[in-house]
């Protein structure tokens, strides 16, 4: 725990940085509705003020942790460091970096919040939605419209395709982690997996399947 002597000398980002380390803890640890600001002050130190100040209120907290993660985790996605002349090439990077911050725990924890929150906060399940998956396919769908410029896939609804495709990268594996199933997969079957997906799913887009 931070006390109030190390909180008033840190700086505005430095303090919001420990707050979010240590929500993240708790709303993992108990979920969202089972969490108290006062839990959070506990291990960030500082006060209730500190927190609305720069959150609003728990749900405020939430949302801003669901971004920063997402942030993080798509700042490796950035389409023009991925873009490549092979579209299986590419494909794989961008499936590999998304494969291993789906495994994450830090994203396995906001799932399980959003999975077991949403019917009763559905403004946290869209903000997620917002910050997370629904950037992720848009950043696919411009990489599988790059590969139909250059002739090398059909022209389809490249939403729809990459809406697909993220749905095979997660399959019943991610949900198997996030259920405590099973453990989350090692670097050789994460390897074997995303390479079948992107297998998988660039041969029944290729020009030359078509008939």
């Amino acid at each position: 725990m931070h006390d109030q002597e190390n909180q008033q000398t840190l700086s505005r980002a430095e303090r919001r940085a420990v707050i979010l380390d240590a929500a993240a803890s708790v709303f993992f640890e108990r979920g969202f509705a089972a969490t108290s600001i006062d839990a959070v002050i506990e291990r960030s130190g500082g006060s209730k003020r500190n927190i609305y100040d720069e959150f609003g209120n728990k749900q405020g907290l939430l949302i801003a942790l669901i971004t920063e993660t997402a942030d993080k985790a798509l700042a490796v996605l950035t389409v023009d460091h991925l873009r490549t002349p092979n579209l299986h090439d590419t494909l794989l990077e961008f499936a590999q970096r998304l494969f291993t911050n789906y495994m994450s725990p830090p994203l396995l924890g906001i799932f399980r919040i959003i999975m077991a929150e949403s019917s009763r906060f559905p403004e946290l399940a869209k903000a997620f939605h917002e910050k997370g998956p629904g950037r992720a396919v848009k950043r696919l769908a411009e990489l599988l419209e790059d590969a139909s410029n250059r002739g090398e896939i059909e022209t389809v609804n490249f939403k729809v395709a990459a809406d697909q495709f993220l749905g095979l990268l997660r399959g019943n594996l991610h949900l198997e982690v996030m259920l405590g199933l099973r453990p989350v997969p090692d670097k050789a079957e994460a390897e074997m997996f995303v390479r079948s997906a992107v297998g998988m799913f660039v041969k029944g887009l290729r020009v030359e399947n078509r008939n």
